[in-house]
């Protein structure tokens, strides 16, 4: 039996030591009857663009929406393609879908779970609009083969950075190494909101002018409307929590580094022989750890076994994008993208949070070994 329970992610004991700054800001928004926009929502982008080293940051209602509005500000629309990854949460897909574009599916790497650069030029074609690489589970994609396609093409790349804010990229923040990234602030974020929020960045002046106008109903003057966009305002509640968890990313960050350096030295003690692959960690990026996420045989049965022993787990993910019943029309089958696949039925994640203890971690890993001892 593991020592004690170990829950995937106890946003309360982040929220804990916070709740009285938390509850302040929460005062101050009330008592100025400001919710939509307003100076809350541009302190926030101010504060991020700090942050990030990007020149432009427009707070957004979601992580959805930044992407949404990326597309948008690009004139992705029906006719067109993007080539994306097929193992990302289904936003990624689900927003080139819904400016009516094709996602066009591109393999992984099996390192690192993100695109495999490699796949990118062959699945391009005249109607490709954009790429849309993911800095999947808090490490960046390999930027640099993927920006050599974009400058020698004219395709812009679109980060989905939703997984990675303060990760880097050859000392280039993820997020602001293509055209526009987009950011998400879903409470299970290293930078989470009260509810859903989002950020889109870019270093372009004349997009950042179009997001804006783009994210209320595409008019940049009141009641004008040059294009039609959406409603992707962000809550003013949800900026003023962010401002307030901003200046404690760096050590939520560095504490969740520590605990993956805790598990390496763990597992490698534990000595299962290359049963259980570790993350992979890149040269070129840093790792922010959104997930921990190991491969392994049996991951299912593995899974069961840890719930049992009171340690929660997630997959990410199990259907990879291709598979989905949303887009059996594009005429994927399984075998199509067999590294994705693959990954879909080993990956496993752990829990990471940084107010993760030493105990905990070694209660993980010693029901891991219990599991494949007992397999053996």
């Amino acid at each position: 039996m593991a020592a004690q329970k170990v829950p995937l992610l106890d946003l309360k004991a982040q929220y804990a030591p916070l709740r009285g700054d938390v509850l302040a800001a929460i005062a101050r928004v009330c008592d100025a009857q400001g919710f939509i926009l307003g100076p809350e929502v541009e302190s926030l982008e101010r504060d991020m663009e700090a942050y990030l080293g990007i020149p432009h940051a427009v707070g957004v209602s979601s992580g959805t929406d930044a992407l949404l509005a990326a597309l948008m500000t690009l004139d992705v629309g029906a006719g067109d393609e993007v080539v994306t990854t097929p193992f990302s949460f289904f936003a990624t897909a689900g927003a080139i879908a819904r400016v009516g574009a094709r996602p066009v599916f591109v393999d992984i790497d099996r390192a690192t779970f993100n695109i495999d650069p490699g796949g990118i030029a062959p699945a391009m074609t005249s109607r490709t609009k954009a790429i849309m690489p993911v800095h999947l589970f808090g490490q960046s994609a390999d930027m640099a083969p993927i920006q050599e396609i974009s400058e020698r093409s004219g395709v812009p790349v679109v980060e989905d950075a939703a997984q990675a804010i303060g990760a880097c990229y050859r000392g280039r923040p993820a997020g602001g190494i293509g055209a526009i990234g987009c950011f998400s602030f879903f409470p299970s974020k290293n930078l989470g909101a009260f509810g859903d929020a989002g950020l889109v960045t870019t270093s372009d002046g004349a997009l950042a002018r179009k997001l804006r106008a783009i994210r209320q109903h595409g008019g940049a003057v009141k009641y004008h409307h040059d294009v039609v966009g959406g409603n992707f305002r962000l809550d003013a509640l949800q900026a003023a929590i962010l401002r307030v968890k901003l200046p404690h990313l760096d050590s939520w960050t560095a504490a969740r580094r520590r605990n993956a350096e805790r598990y390496e030295a763990l597992f490698k003690a534990a000595d299962l022989g290359g049963t259980v692959m570790l993350p992979a960690r890149s040269a070129d990026s840093t790792h922010v750890y959104n997930q921990f996420v190991i491969r392994v045989p049996e991951r299912d049965r593995l899974r069961a076994h840890l719930q049992s022993n009171g340690i929660g787990t997630e997959v990410y993910y199990p259907v990879p994008l291709h598979l989905q019943p949303c887009f059996r029309h594009l005429g994927y089958r399984t075998g199509s993208l067999p590294v994705a696949e693959t990954a879909a039925n080993e990956a496993l994640a752990l829990p990471i949070y940084g107010e993760l203890t030493e105990l905990q971690q070694s209660s993980v890993v010693e029901a891991i070994c219990g599991f494949f001892q007992r397999r053996a």
